[in-house]
């Protein structure tokens, strides 16, 4: 039938049959192609990453207008201070890169902790008031305010009517230390004995396991005595007053906690008031207007186990309370601006 004129030529059909060979190079080239793609992701990612210096913290909306360009910025320092470079001074950079941040409400709630990490945040406050043209900043003390977490306060140098104190807030305790525990006793009850070497013998002055003697501890109480000159200085560029009466502060800075009615009674503090007082201030001295400004904060990032874990862990946990690290502090000559006997044992609730 094929030759014969004006029939069609025979169609001819053919059939592949793949084998399990061909199979499995077909599959193999699309996990390549997903694996490709994965890796230009995380590349990718970890690109955003390099160049991101919010350090993954993000903006949330707390009240006022919220179309408004013009934000009021809460920094947050709650708990103990411990290096001071971490989230307060990612909220710091955050403010800085921010050209709509006019004024700041530094929220503190926090016992103090050491001396670096209380001066570093101080500092880059200090910083931050500088390159934004002496930025408005005003103080909210929750519920405790002491040692170095009234030091960071004072960033808010002469202006007047800038630090309020929650009723109940406790503040003060203005002084240093240099927690030191002599088992030295307990170590005689049981035959122990410190055999530890040394370049020299004050290397090991501080040492839990050996009698300190006078002469070094002149030496401990002379270094301390420096920093608290330093911690006196600071408070004194904070409220003015206390640099024209320095007999007045004398009286103050013993390490003693005050309640927020004795705290502006002594001056240590200008008002009672909440976070919305302090907020009022803030737009008060930047002269913008309380329907028209938008209040903003910053969230901790969450990493990457809070999110396998679908959330943090509690705050009171053991697993959260226990830090080995933290736990060697107790050996180590640190000093700290700090209301309490026992620094570091607990850091589940760190400011920085």
């Amino acid at each position: 039938m094929s030759n014969v004129p004006g029939y069609p030529p025979p169609q001819t059909i053919v059939v592949y049959t793949q084998t399990a060979w061909n199979r499995f190079w077909s599959w193999m080239g699309w996990v390549g192609f997903l694996l490709t793609g994965i890796a230009c992701v995380v590349l990718l990612v970890a690109l955003a990453d390099y160049f991101d210096t919010s350090h993954g913290i993000e903006e949330k909306y707390v009240s006022g207008d919220k179309t408004s360009e013009d934000k009021i910025a809460i920094i947050s320092v709650s708990g103990v201070i411990v290096e001071g470079d971490g989230f307060v001074k990612h909220q710091i950079d955050k403010v800085k890169d921010d050209k709509h941040v006019k004024a700041v409400v530094l929220r503190v709630d926090s016992p103090g902790g050491t001396v670096s990490g209380s001066d570093y945040i101080f500092h880059h406050l200090k910083e931050l008031r500088k390159e934004k043209e002496n930025m408005p900043l005003v103080v909210s003390m929750g519920s405790m305010a002491a040692s170095g977490g009234y030091y960071v306060s004072m960033a808010v140098g002469d202006q007047t009517d800038s630090i309020f104190a929650e009723p109940t807030c406790t503040t003060g305790s203005i002084g240093v230390m240099i927690p030191h525990y002599d088992v030295t006793g307990l170590m005689k009850e049981f035959g122990v004995k410190d055999d530890s070497l040394a370049t020299h013998p004050r290397k090991l002055m501080l040492s839990m396991t050996r009698e300190m003697s006078d002469e070094e501890r002149k030496l401990v109480q002379d270094h301390i005595n420096d920093m608290f000159v330093r911690f006196k200085t600071v408070v004194k560029q904070g409220r003015p007053h206390f640099a024209q009466n320095p007999d007045e502060l004398d009286k103050l800075a013993t390490g003693e906690i005050f309640t927020a009615d004795k705290a502006v009674e002594n001056k240590l503090v200008d008002k009672i008031g909440f976070q919305e007082d302090a907020i009022d201030r803030a737009l008060e001295l930047a002269s913008l207007k309380k329907g028209k400004t938008k209040i903003v904060k910053y969230k901790r990032p969450v990493s990457l186990s809070d999110s396998l874990l679908l959330g943090r862990a509690p705050t009171g946990s053991a697993a959260a309370s226990f830090d080995l690290a933290s736990l060697l502090d107790l050996s180590a000559p640190r000093a700290w601006f700090l209301c309490s006997g026992w620094p570091a044992i607990a850091s589940s609730r760190r400011a920085d």
